[in-house]
């Protein structure tokens, strides 16, 4: 294995996919870094869970965020050859986990504050990401065109992960309400 670094970025550039060298604050670089970002956190979360559902569902997120990040250090050309882009069904996959989860517990009136379980504040930390990410794509499309599927995705990513931290904090009460009938009955 080689060495980590390079050097080649030492004065402020990085190469696309393309080859293309661009600055390190170009809106492509800013975009594919939230989503480097969003990645994380949502690994982070997908750690804390125990729940092997979301784990599954949050690692096929994962994947699909590895596949925009390629399509976004693309141009035009080198993205009509990548192996996987997003597509309108992937994002229907997404809806269709959101109705499932409506469908079992419906979605709040109001405002909620996260953080009472420490998975469900993680998906709501990557949610927030996931909205920054999103601002940046919108740039990125605005700027350069190509990239409507991945806007679209990430604009329903961020309704699933809040669908998922919500769910998680349902379940949390639950469980709370479980275990004090069932202590409360074992006095």
């Amino acid at each position: 294995m080689g060495k980590i670094y390079t050097r080649k970025g030492d004065l402020g550039t990085s190469s696309l996919l393309s080859g293309e060298k661009v600055s390190k604050d170009d809106i492509r670089l800013e975009a594919y870094g939230a989503l480097d970002e969003l990645q994380a956190q949502l690994g982070m979360a997908r750690a804390l869970s125990h729940d092997q559902d979301l784990q599954s569902i949050v690692n096929d997120i994962q994947r699909d965020i590895s596949h925009a990040c390629s399509e976004l250090a693309s141009n035009p050309e080198v993205c009509e050859r990548l192996p996987r882009r997003l597509r309108r069904s992937d994002t229907e996959r997404l809806e269709r986990c959101i109705d499932t989860f409506t469908a079992r517990f419906p979605l709040p009136k109001h405002f909620i504050v996260p953080g009472r379980t420490t998975d469900s504040a993680a998906l709501h930390v990557a949610r927030t990401v996931c909205r920054r990410a999103e601002r940046r794509i919108v740039a990125v499309n605005r700027a350069v065109g190509g990239y409507d599927e991945v806007l679209v995705y990430f604009n329903r990513l961020s309704d699933l992960l809040f669908v998922l931290a919500w769910w998680l904090e349902v379940v949390a009460v639950v469980d709370d309400v479980a275990r004090e009938v069932v202590t409360g009955a074992l006095k």
